[in-house]
């Protein structure tokens, strides 16, 4: 089924996970800034054009869809993480992909969008190679994050969705409130990324229209 696409909007408002934030007397840490660091907004625009359109022709989900929610699930059990997201880039990140502790479990329950100004993906995304974080506080430039305060994350793996085409769709990623060894950093990338062919398999199974 084909799945229509708002077009893309520079001026659009962007809705932001809906997260619980620390009290206000809480130190604060700086959001990252910006969907494609260091790149102008025209050419992100141009960016999010192409992955519009790529997203139409392959006739991808733009919301919560089980086999996405599969792999999502499955990458979480691999790597021992509490949540696992499949994440198209539109106008906001959208999880068509989502796993995450129970309700009633403790842990912060998220939805299926948030902003493209927000985690880390954005930074996978722009470099378009994996990203791992076993200890997100281990470097400034990834410890203010918004992310880290509103859910308590402490580790990050991402990499890549990129069609054959050269678009980066997005990412598939993992977080946890716990960090991990710096000896586990290699297995879970390679873990993360051969998730990441996975779907990519997936979704080109069928040829674009």
């Amino acid at each position: 089924m084909t799945h229509q696409l708002p077009r893309p909007s520079a001026s659009a408002d962007r809705p932001t996970l809906l997260l619980p934030r620390r009290p206000a007397d809480s130190p604060a840490r700086q959001p990252t800034t910006g969907t494609q660091p260091g790149r102008p907004p025209a050419r992100q625009q141009a960016e999010l054009q192409g992955r519009f359109e790529l997203i139409q022709r392959l006739g991808l989900p733009t919301g919560a869809h089980q086999d996405y929610d599969h792999f999502a699930d499955e990458l979480a059990e691999r790597t021992g993480f509490l949540y696992g997201f499949v994440n198209l880039f539109l106008e906001q990140q959208t999880f068509i992909g989502l796993h995450q502790p129970p309700t009633g479990s403790g842990y912060v329950i998220v939805g299926r969008t948030m902003s493209l100004e927000h985690g880390w993906c954005p930074e996978v995304v722009s470099r378009q190679k994996a990203l791992p974080l076993p200890d997100v506080h281990a470097s400034p430039r990834f410890s203010g994050n918004h992310v880290v305060d509103a859910v308590g994350i402490r580790s990050y793996f991402g990499a890549p969705l990129i069609h054959s085409s050269g678009i980066t769709l997005g990412t598939v990623c993992v977080i946890d409130p716990d960090r991990r060894p710096l000896s586990e950093a290699r297995r879970l990338r390679d873990l993360v990324t051969d998730t990441g062919s996975q779907v990519m398999r997936h979704i080109t199974r069928v040829p674009a229209r």
